[in-house]
């Protein structure tokens, strides 16, 4: 399918299939904002659509074929839209052009003197935080584009200037090799989406043709405790800037934690010690993300102070690590890690928090990655004191693999008997925890679905 192309300087008629997403309504929120004319549709209302609605686009809920209006010029949808889904082939049938959101993504890209793209495997969410931070104080009126609600925007998307655009990049479909940034931080290559991706060595080789996308003159920022990085940047003829722990351009001195795991450190920029930075997010996997915003930093010329100070201002976006309240006693946390090593991460955080009893309530997202990682689910999830699992969040599959929660927890079980249990509702789940919770402890709902209404409802039922 040729992507249709865009005149940014020539407003169209655009509908979005699955408007309420929260990068596709960022996407048109930006539309909006340039005069075109926008609609679009989705299964529900939300805040996203409502948002939206407000700004002077139409939005339709549930998809037909009769939304599509007879001068839509042109039709967004992203990877979640199946084939046979009315509005999309309504856009074949009439031969009205079509293109992803990632080719979306990547032509407007181009409308900016600097963009950059954050991936990775994990912690793109909250690194595109930290800089939405630092571009903002630094007065570089940048377009954020933020898989998450960062509450320095009041949402996922700023709209700013046409000189800096800052985005969240996802490998998921080679969405990203769409994309056209001048400077690219790549903060971990680990299996995921296995549904797409035959194995690590494919997702290693698309992180290499991500990099294959930035000019000559750009900058790649990559995590150099990728295994084997090297290979992914080779033959780049721009600038690499490395970023860690140890062995790195842009490293860590001094790192300590506080009472509730949030680190501060001393950055080290190619041998220069700067000031001591001190984060307000748990855990010490957040110190390799503060590095790689502070080398974009570097980069772009930012004052020091001026990064220090805003780094020490971002207190995290929705859903990592989001303290949700007390229930008799127990802290309440809500966290988005849904594979194993962000699961891993969030956990040593937690451990480093006070607590009693420390447990968590995990709902896997997605049939296949349960599968493939279930053995490295059991170990991350082990850390807990207990774990309780929720139905396996399909997302965009459909359960025929034969996996379960209760695989996991077998797993679990099967070196700490007892450890473990998994249970077929969200209703179960609240009335065991309610029984079984005790002052002091500290629960985190955890996972990418809806497991969040977990804690919500406990809190609700203490406060009713």
């Amino acid at each position: 399918m040729e992507s249709y192309r865009f005149d940014f300087r020539n407003p169209c008629h655009v509908f979005f299939i699955g408007i309420g997403g929260v990068s596709m309504s960022g996407l048109a929120a930006i539309l909006l904002k340039e005069g075109f004319r926008v609609s679009g549709s989705d299964m529900k209302e939300s805040e996203f659509t409502r948002d939206l609605e407000e700004k002077g686009a139409k939005v339709y809920y549930g998809q037909k074929a009769e939304n599509l209006a007879d001068d839509v010029d042109c039709a967004v949808f992203t990877a979640a839209i199946h084939p046979d889904n009315p509005e999309f082939l309504a856009c074949k049938e009439r031969g009205i052009p079509m293109m992803t959101r990632a080719e979306f993504l990547g032509q407007l890209m181009r409308e900016y003197g600097c963009s950059i793209a954050v991936s990775g495997t994990h912690g793109k969410t909250t690194t595109t935080g930290m800089l939405s931070h630092i571009l903002t104080a630094a007065e570089k009126d940048p377009t954020i584009s933020i898989g998450g609600v960062l509450p320095l925007i009041g949402g996922n998307i700023r709209i700013g200037g046409n000189q800096t655009f800052l985005l969240e990049a996802c490998e998921y479909t080679n969405s990203f090799l769409s994309f056209y940034p001048t400077m690219e931080i790549i903060l971990n290559v680990e299996a995921d989406h296995l549904d797409f991706f035959k194995d690590l060595d494919d997702i290693r080789n698309s992180f290499r043709r991500f990099v294959g996308r930035l000019p000559e003159d750009g900058t790649v920022i990559i995590s150099s405790e990728i295994r084997n990085y090297e290979e992914i940047v080779r033959g780049f003829p721009g600038k690499v800037i490395t970023v860690g722990h140890e062995n790195a351009d842009v490293t860590a001195e001094e790192v300590m934690l506080d009472e509730w795991a949030r680190p501060s450190f001393v950055p080290v920029v190619f041998g220069v010690r700067g000031e001591r930075v001190s984060l307000k997010v748990p855990g010490i996997h957040n110190v390799g993300n503060a590095l790689a915003a502070i080398a974009a930093a570097h980069v772009l010329g930012i004052p020091q102070e001026t990064v220090r100070d805003s780094i020490a201002g971002f207190g995290g976006v929705d859903r990592r690590f989001e303290i949700k309240g007390e229930l008799d006693g127990v802290m309440i946390v809500d966290d988005y890690a849904h594979h194993p090593q962000e699961i891993e991460a969030t956990l040593k955080a937690a451990l480093q928090c006070p607590h009693k009893t420390l447990w968590v309530t995990f709902q896997p997202h997605t049939y296949s990655r349960t599968k493939a990682l279930m053995p490295e689910f059991a170990k991350a999830l082990s850390l807990a004191d207990r774990v309780v699992l929720a139905e396996i969040y399909p997302a965009r599959e459909t359960d025929n693999l034969g996996v379960h929660s209760s695989d996991v927890a077998a797993l679990i079980n099967a070196s700490e008997p007892g450890k473990a249990v998994a249970l077929p509702s969200f209703e179960k789940i609240e009335t065991y925890l309610l029984e079984n919770l005790s002052p002091g402890d500290l629960c985190i709902t955890m996972g990418a679905g809806d497991v969040y209404i977990i804690g919500e409802n406990l809190l609700g039922k203490a406060n009713a």
